[in-house]
């Protein structure tokens, strides 16, 4: 298998920051740096990156997480602030959050050691839409979910076409529901912002067709082999 590619599978990285580690001299092949992108690893060799042993998995887990506010959708974090991870640390295989969601944000988080599949699920060609459920401060007219649908300005960025359905209306607040298969740091918030109103509670509820249903906060599930057959035909 080659090199980034193993590296991938093992859930370290995308196979694309896999070739900047090998050409950085972060990855060593049995005790050696290998600097050479088109490496193809043996089932002997033993592979480090960064000066931590990786193996790849022969048994790849999938789950779905209803991640809690207060907690970083990251392996690690220099805040020293709680990761998913301590939400599932009794699985006993290593895993790697897809994608993000945000400290103040909670709801549906997929986390898997099939490292080929999250980069699929990652990468910008691949459109699959994420469902989130906010609430914001105000009376979000009719007018303005049309504008936050059509696309809206977020700083120098004008984001695609969204599905945006107003749930709830409010005296102070709405409850809204919205689609969209970009992934712009903090898009729904800036979104809410450029229609003159806050997000108050912002939870995401579906990955495509994977829902998060009635999971608990802070406790997750295997996807069901169904769920990973649809993750995979993306």
């Amino acid at each position: 298998m080659r090199l980034n590619r193993y590296i991938a599978q093992c859930g370290i990285t995308s196979r694309r920051k896999a070739d900047d580690l090998i050409t950085a001299g972060k990855v060593r092949i049995n005790e050696q740096v290998v600097k050479e992108l088109g490496y193809m690893v043996q089932p002997e060799d033993k592979v480090a990156v960064n000066g931590i042993n990786i193996k790849l998995d022969s048994k790849f887990v999938y789950i779905v997480l209803n991640k809690p506010l207060g907690y970083v959708a990251t392996v690690s974090d220099d805040k020293e602030r709680p990761t998913v991870l301590d939400l599932v640390s009794d699985i006993g295989e290593r895993l790697y959050p897809i994608g993000r969601l945000d400290y103040n944000t909670s709801g549906l988080l997929i986390l898997t050691n099939d490292g080929d599949l999250a980069y699929k699920l990652t990468h910008p060609k691949h459109v699959i839409y994420k469902t989130y459920r906010v609430r914001v401060t105000g009376v979000i007219s009719k007018e303005k979910a049309a504008k936050l649908a059509n696309g809206v300005d977020i700083g120098g960025y004008i984001t695609a076409k969204a599905n945006v359905k107003i749930e709830k209306a409010f005296e102070r607040s709405t409850v809204l529901e919205i689609q969209i298969y970009e992934g712009k740091n903090r898009q729904i918030r800036k979104m809410i912002t450029s229609v003159d109103s806050k997000v108050i509670e912002l939870e995401r509820i579906a990955i495509g067709d994977i829902r998060l249903g009635h999971l608990k906060e802070g406790h997750y599930r295997k996807l069901t082999p169904s769920e990973i057959e649809y993750l995979k035909n993306c």
